[in-house]
């Protein structure tokens, strides 16, 4: 897959895997309440099997997003962030252009992301409540990392 790359000033969007932080990234997701708990090797393996995108300012990794997709039809977007100190200067609209835009996701026909708290920034970007949520079903294991940790 083509690497991808968007500049804006000092700040850079890349999907190319060998520039991204894993420590960083591990570092946010493991207290974000949607994978709290995450170990590094989960971390680790979910970036390796999806297509990501990196948000830097100069060589710092300051945000994230991943994409699980088979490229033809759906993607299920994952594990979006901007740190809180580069929160408010439309970093995460910007992130959400650049992976909407991406070449190998265009003329999918379903997208899907789960989220608390953002659902306004995700609806610019045309998400909305599932049109048939009858049909959708899930197995679904929220305290899967926590009994992990204490196994």
């Amino acid at each position: 897959m083509q690497i991808e790359q968007q500049h804006r000033g000092e700040f850079l969007i890349t999907t190319d895997k060998s520039r991204l932080d894993l420590d960083a990234i591990h570092g946010y997701l493991v207290r974000s309440y949607w994978a709290e708990g995450i170990p590094r090797e989960t971390a680790e393996r979910a970036v390796q099997g999806s297509l990501c995108f990196g948000v830097f300012h100069a060589d710092r990794q300051i945000g994230f997003a991943r994409i699980i997709s088979d490229c033809a039809t759906y993607a299920y977007l994952a594990d979006v962030y901007i740190l809180e100190e580069f929160q408010g200067q439309g970093l995460g609209k910007w992130l959400m252009e650049c992976v909407r835009k991406h070449p190998s996701l265009q003329g999918l026909r379903r997208w899907g992301l789960s989220t608390r708290d953002a659902h306004g920034l995700y609806r610019q970007y045309g998400f909305k409540a599932q049109a048939f949520p009858d049909r959708m079903m899930e197995i679904l294991h929220l305290d899967i990392y926590k009994s992990r940790a204490s196994s």
